[in-house]
């Protein structure tokens, strides 16, 4: 008789953790532990959980326990309200429930309260469903294939319990994408429970007969055995070895035998039950045993695990990991700098902390990985970093449409455009292999990835306004300092000076006459200015050019002295005369009578704007600002 082991048989991960937890809790406390429902749907593990002083009871057994008393939520998982009772009574909590089954919990919850009606995948009094109906107020409407469902809510969240059938969620699904207008589905039928249905399913097909291990009452159990039922008619549901018929080992008829168990059967319970149909009674170790025995550490993938460095080469390292197989520490798990040299980062004899990435390559070894244990700690310090809005520093890697590509621990960060600055940056090439401090402000998780976005405006904003702060407190008025125009308008332009915004009107930039700005300035020109005025309240400076400099009406007796002949621009007419430029801010007038021997009607008959010419001083008034010039005695000289 040949005996075959389904793979993925026996304990899943979420179960065997909670076991793991109820002794580990038990060996460090040493009294009496409970748990609320039996731990496991297996009498076996119940019954020795029991003798380690761990003891199942119901909700209502809550009342009788002590303020102190240690409870365990089994992976099962219990409604919100549980967790409440338990806590107003002092009780102390280790839960247990797992992950997947928490995951359930908190999509229920979230779309419950976004206004969605929860319909739940599977068995109404399994305690899974059970404590799923609770996150969404036990208002859940609950189905097993779909088969009662009728006039369905507008809007639905659809969630399985995790150990349901393939088929039952596909059947659900169909009558709901008919009767529903608007609905989000998740499958969270645990990928353990598939495989292990999906294995049991192919091995139904090919035995003479198959044996379902686990307890009677466990509903993954009874749908594996479902499943092998309708390929092997010959299946049996039993819960250990003692309840295989002897008839069945003594059968010349049957040549295989295949076994499966559900999640709630422990190792030791397929061994025995292999060992019992074995052709040799004495053998103590044969293929499906060993199989059994190199499983017994949990080798699953992302869990953290320690190893000891047995063997350092230029490409990989391997190491002790407690396992049957040694794990494979590959060069590019451990550094993604491929100058590195791998021995000179880890040493024979080191003991490391490594991730599972893979649980068996093609040379039966254990991949391992430092660099995802590195990121994930990374994702660890960049949520920290948004929660409490710490900085952080990135290094540019790339310049892209809209913005940064930036590298944090090797974790993609984006930084808009937008927020690289306080203004606009034409070229972003600039800010490449620089390294850049910055806020998080988004990281998002989902099943498409991971978004993180980063900006520096926040801190550039502090920063500015701690040097506008500084600069407003050495401020003083009547002082010349030097400032950069930033921008121009009609009315004036905004100077720069010190970090800090002042307003230099159109009247104060020359002494001359500016009709525009941008006639005499430009963006980015080093100015020199006047401190006319300072509100230090309420930030605003008035700036003056023409007080930077000397005002050209000094001494302007001495400079143009009456009688000489004197070399200037026209700028401008009146009807009286024409204005003469002799230098910025100092204009002379040419009266129409002064113009030419020959009578004229007005100044532009004879003369044009930008025209120089020469005219005599006729006199300088000094006080009125006025200077007075004749252009045709100059002709007659």
């Amino acid at each position: 008789m040949q005996v075959i082991l389904a793979d993925n048989a026996g304990f899943c991960f979420g179960v065997k953790r909670a076991v793991d937890e109820a002794v580990s809790v038990q060996d460090k406390y040493g009294k009496k532990i409970y748990t609320l429902g039996p731990l496991i749907h297996n009498n076996d593990v119940v019954k020795y959980l029991k003798e380690r002083d761990i003891h199942a009871i119901s909700i209502d057994d809550i009342n009788k326990l002590q303020n102190g008393d240690i409870v365990i939520i089994r992976s099962h998982g219990v409604p919100k309200k549980t967790y409440e009772i338990l806590e107003n009574r002092g009780i102390n909590i280790i839960d247990a429930t797992c992950p997947y089954v928490a995951n359930i919990h908190k999509k229920v919850r979230k779309y419950y309260e976004l206004g969605y009606s929860v319909l739940i995948v599977g068995d109404s009094n399994h305690p899974e469903v059970v404590g799923v109906n609770g996150w969404c107020d036990e208002k859940a409407i609950i189905t097993k294939d779909g088969s009662d469902l009728k006039k369905l809510p507008n809007k639905l969240c659809v969630v399985s319990q995790t150990t349901e059938k393939q088929s039952n969620w596909e059947k659900v699904l169909d009558v709901v994408a008919k009767e529903c207008k608007e609905f989000i589905a998740f499958n969270t039928i645990c990928s353990a429970t598939e495989l292990r249905q999906k294995a049991a399913a192919e091995i139904s097909k090919k035995v003479d007969m198959m044996i379902v291990l686990g307890g009677l009452n466990s509903s993954n159990t009874t749908k594996l055995y479902e499943i092998c039922k309708d390929n092997c008619l010959n299946t049996i549901h039993v819960e250990n070895s003692g309840e295989i018929p002897d008839d069945i080992i003594n059968s010349n008829k049957i040549k295989t035998i295949g076994v499966t168990a559900g999640a709630s059967t422990p190792d030791w319970v397929i061994k025995e039950a292999i060992l019992k149909m074995g052709e040799d009674k004495n053998l103590e170790m044969n293929e499906q045993l060993a199989y059994m025995e190199q499983n017994d550490k949990p080798i699953i993938v992302g869990k953290i695990i320690k190893g000891k460095v047995i063997t350092v080469s230029e490409k990989e390292a391997f190491l002790n990991i407690g396992y049957k197989a040694d794990g494979l520490l590959p060069k590019n798990e451990v550094t993604k700098n491929e100058s590195d040299n791998l021995t000179d980062l880890i040493h024979e004899g080191d003991e490391l902390d490594v991730k599972i990435i893979r649980r068996k390559n093609e040379d039966g070894y254990v991949v391992l990985s430092k660099i995802e244990l590195e990121r994930e700690k990374a994702y660890k310090d960049l949520r920290e970093a948004k929660d409490q809005n710490k900085t952080i520093k990135v290094i540019v890697k790339d310049a892209v449409n809209g913005g940064l590509v930036t590298s944090f621990k090797g974790i993609r960060v984006f930084i808009p455009a937008s927020h690289v600055e306080l203004f606009h940056v034409e070229d972003l090439n600039q800010y490449i292999n620089k390294e850049l401090e910055v806020n998080i402000i988004e990281l998002k998780e989902d099943r498409k990835g991971t978004r993180i976005v980063a900006s520096r405006r926040g801190l550039l904003k502090v920063q500015k306004e701690d040097e506008e702060n500084e600069t407003w407190n050495s401020l003083e008025k009547d002082v010349v300092m030097e400032g950069e125009v930033k921008r121009l308008t009609d009315f004036g332009a905004f100077v720069d000076v010190q970090g800090v915004d002042g307003l230099l009107h159109v009247s104060e930039i020359s002494w001359g006459r500016v009709d525009k700005p941008s006639d005499v300035l430009k963006i980015g020109q080093k100015v020199k200015v006047y401190i006319l005025d300072l509100d230090k309240e309420n930030k605003k400076l008035s700036l003056s050019m023409k007080k930077a400099m000397e005002n050209p009406w000094t001494n302007v007796e001495i400079k143009y002295p009456a009688g000489n002949i004197v070399l200037g621009k026209v700028v401008r007419f009146a009807n009286f005369g024409a204005f003469v430029e002799l230098e910025p801010g100092v204009d002379a007038l040419v009266h129409i009578s002064q113009i030419s021997h020959k009578r004229i009607n007005k100044p532009e008959d004879v003369l044009t704007i930008g025209e120089e010419i020469k005219a005599k001083i006729l006199d300088v008034n000094k006080e009125n600002k006025k200077i007075g010039l004749s252009i045709k005695e100059v002709d007659e000289i």
